[in-house]
Protein backbone atom coordinates (compact mmCIF):
# COMPACT_ATOMS: atom_id res chain seq x y z
CA UNK A 1 0.00 0.00 0.00
CA UNK A 2 1.17 3.53 -0.68
CA UNK A 3 2.21 5.63 2.28
CA UNK A 4 -0.81 7.41 3.74
CA UNK A 5 -0.85 10.58 5.81
CA UNK A 6 -3.78 11.32 8.14
CA UNK A 7 -5.26 13.73 5.58
CA UNK A 8 -5.23 11.25 2.69
CA UNK A 9 -8.61 9.95 1.54
CA UNK A 10 -8.36 6.14 1.40
CA UNK A 11 -9.25 4.36 -1.84
CA UNK A 12 -11.04 1.12 -2.64
CA UNK A 13 -7.65 -0.47 -3.33
CA UNK A 14 -6.52 0.58 0.15
CA UNK A 15 -9.49 -1.36 1.55
CA UNK A 16 -8.62 -4.44 -0.52
CA UNK A 17 -4.98 -4.22 0.62
CA UNK A 18 -6.14 -3.82 4.21
CA UNK A 19 -8.27 -6.96 4.00
CA UNK A 20 -5.29 -9.06 2.92
CA UNK A 21 -3.09 -7.52 5.61
CA UNK A 22 -5.45 -8.12 8.52
CA UNK A 23 -6.94 -11.51 7.63
CA UNK A 24 -4.60 -13.44 9.98
CA UNK A 25 -5.66 -11.26 12.91
CA UNK A 26 -9.45 -10.95 12.59
CA UNK A 27 -12.57 -13.09 12.32
CA UNK A 28 -14.83 -13.12 9.30
CA UNK A 29 -17.86 -12.55 11.50
CA UNK A 30 -21.22 -14.22 10.84
CA UNK A 31 -24.35 -12.63 9.41
CA UNK A 32 -27.45 -13.58 11.42
CA UNK A 33 -31.13 -13.19 10.62
CA UNK A 34 -34.21 -13.04 12.84
CA UNK A 35 -37.73 -13.93 11.69
CA UNK A 36 -39.01 -12.03 14.73
CA UNK A 37 -37.40 -8.76 13.64
CA UNK A 38 -38.28 -9.39 9.99
CA UNK A 39 -41.95 -9.69 10.94
CA UNK A 40 -41.76 -6.73 13.31
CA UNK A 41 -40.29 -4.40 10.70
CA UNK A 42 -41.79 -5.92 7.55
CA UNK A 43 -38.35 -6.19 5.98
CA UNK A 44 -35.49 -8.68 5.58
CA UNK A 45 -32.82 -7.75 8.11
CA UNK A 46 -29.27 -9.10 7.97
CA UNK A 47 -27.15 -8.51 11.07
CA UNK A 48 -23.37 -8.40 10.57
CA UNK A 49 -22.18 -9.48 14.02
CA UNK A 50 -18.96 -7.63 14.82
CA UNK A 51 -19.75 -8.28 18.48
CA UNK A 52 -18.13 -11.68 17.73
CA UNK A 53 -15.02 -9.98 16.36
CA UNK A 54 -11.55 -10.25 17.93
CA UNK A 55 -11.40 -7.83 20.88
CA UNK A 56 -15.21 -7.73 20.72
CA UNK A 57 -15.65 -4.96 18.15
CA UNK A 58 -15.25 -3.97 14.49
CA UNK A 59 -12.51 -1.52 15.44
CA UNK A 60 -9.93 -4.30 15.48
CA UNK A 61 -10.06 -4.16 11.67
CA UNK A 62 -8.83 -0.58 11.38
CA UNK A 63 -6.44 -0.92 14.32
CA UNK A 64 -4.82 -4.03 12.85
CA UNK A 65 -4.44 -2.39 9.46
CA UNK A 66 -2.69 0.58 11.04
CA UNK A 67 -0.40 -1.49 13.28
CA UNK A 68 0.64 -4.07 10.70
CA UNK A 69 1.10 -1.40 8.04
CA UNK A 70 3.84 0.34 10.05
CA UNK A 71 7.47 0.06 9.05
CA UNK A 72 9.68 -1.74 11.59
CA UNK A 73 11.33 1.57 12.47
CA UNK A 74 8.02 3.26 13.22
CA UNK A 75 6.67 0.24 15.07
CA UNK A 76 9.58 0.27 17.54
CA UNK A 77 8.21 3.43 19.17
CA UNK A 78 4.81 1.84 19.56
CA UNK A 79 1.37 3.28 18.90
CA UNK A 80 -0.86 5.67 20.83
CA UNK A 81 -4.47 6.77 20.73
CA UNK A 82 -7.36 8.27 22.67
CA UNK A 83 -10.59 6.31 22.87
CA UNK A 84 -13.62 5.68 25.07
CA UNK A 85 -13.10 1.97 24.73
CA UNK A 86 -13.34 -0.23 21.66
CA UNK A 87 -10.60 1.43 19.60
CA UNK A 88 -8.41 1.46 22.71
CA UNK A 89 -8.74 -2.25 23.31
CA UNK A 90 -8.54 -3.05 19.58
CA UNK A 91 -5.31 -1.11 19.15
CA UNK A 92 -3.94 -2.77 22.30
CA UNK A 93 -4.86 -6.15 20.83
CA UNK A 94 -3.16 -5.41 17.50
CA UNK A 95 -0.07 -3.92 19.13
CA UNK A 96 0.19 -6.97 21.36
CA UNK A 97 0.11 -9.24 18.32
CA UNK A 98 2.98 -7.27 16.82
CA UNK A 99 4.85 -7.09 20.12
CA UNK A 100 4.96 -3.30 20.39
CA UNK A 101 3.77 -0.90 23.13
CA UNK A 102 0.34 0.75 23.01
CA UNK A 103 -0.42 3.96 24.94
CA UNK A 104 -4.10 4.80 25.43
CA UNK A 105 -5.84 7.90 26.78
CA UNK A 106 -9.31 6.98 28.07
CA UNK A 107 -12.04 9.02 29.82
CA UNK A 108 -12.16 8.22 33.53
CA UNK A 109 -15.87 7.45 32.98
CA UNK A 110 -15.24 4.79 30.32
CA UNK A 111 -16.79 1.39 31.16
CA UNK A 112 -14.62 -0.62 33.53
CA UNK A 113 -15.06 -3.67 31.29
CA UNK A 114 -13.34 -1.80 28.47
CA UNK A 115 -10.53 -0.51 30.69
CA UNK A 116 -9.92 -4.05 31.95
CA UNK A 117 -9.81 -5.35 28.38
CA UNK A 118 -7.25 -2.70 27.38
CA UNK A 119 -5.02 -3.68 30.28
CA UNK A 120 -5.56 -7.36 29.50
CA UNK A 121 -4.19 -6.82 26.00
CA UNK A 122 -1.18 -4.96 27.39
CA UNK A 123 -2.33 -1.39 26.77
CA UNK A 124 -0.99 1.39 29.02
CA UNK A 125 -3.86 3.67 30.14
CA UNK A 126 -3.72 7.37 31.02
CA UNK A 127 -7.09 8.73 32.13
CA UNK A 128 -8.66 12.07 31.12
CA UNK A 129 -11.89 13.95 31.76
CA UNK A 130 -14.92 12.88 29.67
CA UNK A 131 -14.69 15.61 27.04
CA UNK A 132 -13.10 15.85 23.61
CA UNK A 133 -10.95 18.81 24.68
CA UNK A 134 -9.53 17.00 27.74
CA UNK A 135 -8.96 13.84 25.74
CA UNK A 136 -6.94 15.66 23.07
CA UNK A 137 -4.97 17.72 25.60
CA UNK A 138 -3.92 14.71 27.69
CA UNK A 139 -3.14 12.73 24.55
CA UNK A 140 -0.81 15.43 23.22
CA UNK A 141 1.21 15.13 26.43
CA UNK A 142 1.37 11.30 26.22
CA UNK A 143 2.46 11.35 22.60
CA UNK A 144 5.13 13.98 23.25
CA UNK A 145 6.60 11.81 26.01
CA UNK A 146 6.50 8.49 24.10
CA UNK A 147 7.04 9.45 20.46
CA UNK A 148 4.52 6.73 19.56
CA UNK A 149 2.69 6.68 16.22
CA UNK A 150 -0.76 8.24 16.59
CA UNK A 151 -3.55 6.01 15.32
CA UNK A 152 -6.69 8.12 15.47
CA UNK A 153 -9.85 6.18 16.37
CA UNK A 154 -11.52 7.16 13.09
CA UNK A 155 -9.94 10.18 11.33
CA UNK A 156 -7.16 8.06 9.86
CA UNK A 157 -7.14 6.59 6.32
CA UNK A 158 -5.58 3.34 7.56
CA UNK A 159 -8.40 2.92 10.06
CA UNK A 160 -11.16 3.77 7.58
CA UNK A 161 -9.71 1.34 5.01
CA UNK A 162 -9.70 -1.37 7.67
CA UNK A 163 -13.29 -0.69 8.73
CA UNK A 164 -14.35 -0.94 5.09
CA UNK A 165 -13.46 -4.64 5.09
CA UNK A 166 -16.58 -5.34 7.17
CA UNK A 167 -18.92 -4.32 4.34
CA UNK A 168 -16.87 -6.25 1.82
CA UNK A 169 -17.40 -9.44 3.82
CA UNK A 170 -21.07 -8.59 4.30
CA UNK A 171 -21.72 -8.18 0.57
CA UNK A 172 -19.98 -11.46 -0.19
CA UNK A 173 -21.94 -13.24 2.56
CA UNK A 174 -25.40 -11.92 1.64
CA UNK A 175 -25.29 -11.25 -2.09
CA UNK A 176 -26.31 -7.66 -1.49
CA UNK A 177 -28.96 -5.49 0.14
CA UNK A 178 -31.04 -2.40 -0.64
CA UNK A 179 -29.90 -0.47 2.42
CA UNK A 180 -27.09 -0.62 4.95
CA UNK A 181 -27.54 0.84 8.44
CA UNK A 182 -24.68 1.50 10.86
CA UNK A 183 -24.16 3.68 13.93
CA UNK A 184 -22.33 6.98 13.66
CA UNK A 185 -20.15 8.71 16.23
CA UNK A 186 -16.86 9.87 14.81
CA UNK A 187 -17.76 8.12 11.58
CA UNK A 188 -15.06 5.47 11.10
CA UNK A 189 -17.41 2.56 10.44
CA UNK A 190 -19.85 4.58 8.33
CA UNK A 191 -16.89 5.96 6.31
CA UNK A 192 -15.53 2.47 5.70
CA UNK A 193 -19.02 1.38 4.70
CA UNK A 194 -19.25 4.30 2.25
CA UNK A 195 -15.78 3.55 0.86
CA UNK A 196 -16.64 -0.08 0.11
CA UNK A 197 -20.25 0.20 -1.00
CA UNK A 198 -19.76 3.25 -3.23
CA UNK A 199 -17.40 1.03 -5.23
CA UNK A 200 -18.93 -2.45 -4.87
CA UNK A 201 -22.63 -1.55 -4.83
CA UNK A 202 -23.28 2.17 -5.38
CA UNK A 203 -27.03 1.54 -5.55
CA UNK A 204 -27.16 0.64 -1.83
CA UNK A 205 -28.59 3.37 0.41
CA UNK A 206 -26.33 4.06 3.39
CA UNK A 207 -28.19 5.16 6.54
CA UNK A 208 -26.38 6.34 9.66
CA UNK A 209 -27.98 6.05 13.11
CA UNK A 210 -27.27 8.31 16.07
CA UNK A 211 -28.52 8.97 19.62
CA UNK A 212 -30.80 12.01 19.95
CA UNK A 213 -28.65 13.16 22.87
CA UNK A 214 -25.45 13.05 20.78
CA UNK A 215 -26.85 14.14 17.42
CA UNK A 216 -23.99 16.30 16.15
CA UNK A 217 -23.62 14.20 12.97
CA UNK A 218 -27.36 14.60 12.26
CA UNK A 219 -27.11 18.37 12.73
CA UNK A 220 -23.91 18.49 10.67
CA UNK A 221 -25.60 16.54 7.88
CA UNK A 222 -28.54 18.99 7.81
CA UNK A 223 -26.31 22.07 8.03
CA UNK A 224 -23.78 20.94 5.43
CA UNK A 225 -20.74 21.41 7.68
CA UNK A 226 -19.29 19.81 10.82
CA UNK A 227 -20.96 20.76 14.09
CA UNK A 228 -19.06 19.31 17.04
CA UNK A 229 -20.32 18.76 20.59
CA UNK A 230 -17.64 18.62 23.27
CA UNK A 231 -19.18 16.30 25.86
CA UNK A 232 -22.63 14.89 24.97
CA UNK A 233 -24.36 12.58 27.44
CA UNK A 234 -25.75 9.30 26.12
CA UNK A 235 -25.84 5.66 27.11
CA UNK A 236 -24.24 4.93 23.72
CA UNK A 237 -20.72 5.63 25.00
CA UNK A 238 -19.05 4.73 21.71
CA UNK A 239 -20.95 7.46 19.82
CA UNK A 240 -20.02 10.56 21.81
CA UNK A 241 -17.21 11.80 19.56
CA UNK A 242 -17.59 14.31 16.69
CA UNK A 243 -16.97 13.91 12.98
CA UNK A 244 -13.60 15.00 11.58
CA UNK A 245 -12.54 16.06 8.11
CA UNK A 246 -11.89 12.59 6.68
CA UNK A 247 -15.10 11.04 7.95
CA UNK A 248 -17.09 14.14 7.00
CA UNK A 249 -15.86 13.63 3.42
CA UNK A 250 -17.55 10.22 3.28
CA UNK A 251 -20.66 11.22 5.23
CA UNK A 252 -21.32 14.33 3.13
CA UNK A 253 -20.74 12.54 -0.18
CA UNK A 254 -22.25 9.09 0.34
CA UNK A 255 -24.66 8.88 3.30
CA UNK A 256 -28.33 8.98 2.27
CA UNK A 257 -29.74 10.00 5.65
CA UNK A 258 -29.05 10.11 9.39
CA UNK A 259 -31.78 8.89 11.75
CA UNK A 260 -31.86 9.35 15.53
CA UNK A 261 -33.22 7.42 18.49
CA UNK A 262 -33.99 8.36 22.10
CA UNK A 263 -32.19 6.86 25.08
CA UNK A 264 -35.21 4.68 25.92
CA UNK A 265 -35.55 3.52 22.31
CA UNK A 266 -31.87 2.51 22.32
CA UNK A 267 -32.26 0.58 25.59
CA UNK A 268 -35.42 -1.13 24.35
CA UNK A 269 -33.74 -2.20 21.08
CA UNK A 270 -30.71 -3.50 22.97
CA UNK A 271 -32.84 -5.53 25.38
CA UNK A 272 -35.00 -6.89 22.57
CA UNK A 273 -31.91 -8.07 20.68
CA UNK A 274 -30.57 -9.82 23.76
CA UNK A 275 -33.95 -11.49 24.28
CA UNK A 276 -34.73 -12.48 20.70
CA UNK A 277 -31.33 -13.10 19.10
CA UNK A 278 -29.51 -14.29 22.24
CA UNK A 279 -26.45 -12.19 21.49
CA UNK A 280 -24.53 -9.72 23.65
CA UNK A 281 -24.37 -6.22 22.20
CA UNK A 282 -23.50 -2.86 23.68
CA UNK A 283 -25.78 0.21 23.67
CA UNK A 284 -24.01 1.93 20.76
CA UNK A 285 -24.77 -1.10 18.56
CA UNK A 286 -28.48 -0.97 19.35
CA UNK A 287 -28.90 2.47 17.80
CA UNK A 288 -29.34 1.19 14.20
CA UNK A 289 -32.07 -1.26 15.19
CA UNK A 290 -33.70 1.43 17.35
CA UNK A 291 -33.93 3.77 14.35
CA UNK A 292 -35.24 0.98 12.12
CA UNK A 293 -37.99 0.11 14.63
CA UNK A 294 -38.82 3.83 14.91
CA UNK A 295 -39.05 4.27 11.12
CA UNK A 296 -40.47 0.93 9.97
CA UNK A 297 -42.16 2.41 6.90
CA UNK A 298 -38.76 3.59 5.64
CA UNK A 299 -37.44 0.02 5.55
CA UNK A 300 -40.59 -2.01 4.77
CA UNK A 301 -40.16 -4.50 1.95
CA UNK A 302 -36.40 -3.94 1.71
CA UNK A 303 -33.33 -6.09 2.25
CA UNK A 304 -31.52 -4.23 5.01
CA UNK A 305 -28.00 -4.77 6.35
CA UNK A 306 -27.44 -3.86 10.00
CA UNK A 307 -23.93 -3.68 11.43
CA UNK A 308 -23.78 -4.75 15.09
CA UNK A 309 -20.54 -3.02 15.90
CA UNK A 310 -19.48 -4.53 19.22
CA UNK A 311 -20.28 -6.47 22.35
CA UNK A 312 -18.07 -5.06 25.10
CA UNK A 313 -20.64 -4.56 27.84
CA UNK A 314 -20.24 -4.03 31.57
CA UNK A 315 -22.49 -6.89 32.65
CA UNK A 316 -22.85 -5.43 36.13
CA UNK A 317 -24.39 -2.24 34.74
CA UNK A 318 -26.90 -3.27 32.09
CA UNK A 319 -29.10 -0.25 31.27
CA UNK A 320 -32.42 -1.92 32.04
CA UNK A 321 -31.16 -2.80 35.53
CA UNK A 322 -30.84 0.85 36.57
CA UNK A 323 -33.00 2.21 39.39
Amino acid sequence: MKDMTPSTIPTFQDMLDAHERIKPFIHCTPVLTSSYFNDLVGAELFFKCENFQKAGAFKVRGASNAVFGLSDEMAERGVATHSSGNHALSLSYAAGRRGIPCHVVMPRTAPEAKKAAVRGYGGIITECEPSTSSREEVFADVQAKTGAEFVHPYNDPRVIAGQGTCSREFMEQTGGVDMMVAPIGGGGMISGTCLTLSNMAPEVEIIASEPEQADDAYRSFKAGHIIADDAPQTIADGLKVPLKELTWHFVSNHVTDILTASEQEIIDAMKLTWQRMKIVMEPSCAVPLATILKNKERFAGKRVGVIITGGNVDLAKLPWMAG
